[in-house]
């Protein structure tokens, strides 16, 4: 916050990214990728596969903390719809495309405490009344310890918007006949089930 941060510029070498190093070591969109540098202000060339390659460790990274901190992963997840029939999407800086709202279940929280915290966090979002619990999935795609409740939220308050920060790089509510063409292939395949009364399969 407050630092003088340069506008990163696409390359001309194809499928090359070239940032600054001013920035803070994230993601500012789908394809780019800001790393801290001990010269700032000096730009490097990476190639756009390092994105993939950071992501996949990190996820292991996390996975293999939780391993050891905790038996299996819980991870609370809101498909969030407002008032206009607008389902509300969350896009972070370190992965890529849009998903429901949510994140993990941390050690003393109930799943419902964990859920209302991240809809604060992530989206200035206040529960008016309990959410209504529409499945648990295994999340094998990530880990074979991680699992995933959803829930249906549709009694809310929202104080503004969210600002984008390190964590998250865009939020807002989307109508359903105008979703994000890279909305997530499981965030979409849930809210068809929920938004047609469908039976959820057991993963993710």
């Amino acid at each position: 916050m407050g630092r003088n941060k340069s506008k990163p510029e696409e390359s001309a070498r194809g499928r090359q990214i070239i940032f600054d190093t001013n920035f803070n070591h994230r993601f500012i969109s789908a394809d780019r990728l800001q790393i801290p540098s001990s010269n700032p202000g000096n730009t490097y060339f990476v190639p756009q596969n390092i994105k993939s390659l950071y992501v996949r460790l990190r996820s292991r990274a996390y996975h293999t903390y939780f391993r050891f901190a905790r038996g299996m992963t819980l991870g609370a997840q809101a498909c969030v719809l407002d008032s206009q029939n607008r389902v509300f999407l969350v896009r972070h800086t370190y992965v890529s495309g849009w998903h429901f709202p949510g994140g993990g279940v941390e050690t003393g929280e109930t799943i419902v405490e964990a859920l209302t915290r991240e809809l604060l966090e992530e989206g200035n979002i206040t529960l008016t009344a309990p959410p209504k619990l529409t499945g648990i999935f295994f999340n094998a795609r990530v880990s074979r310890r991680d699992h995933i409740a959803l829930f249906l939220v549709e009694d809310f308050s929202q104080s503004g918007p969210r600002l984008p920060d390190r964590e998250l790089a865009e939020t807002g509510f989307f109508a359903l006949d105008n979703l994000p063409d890279t909305l997530h292939a499981s965030t979409r395949s849930r809210l068809e089930e929920i938004l047609k009364n469908l039976p959820h399969p057991l993963r993710w």
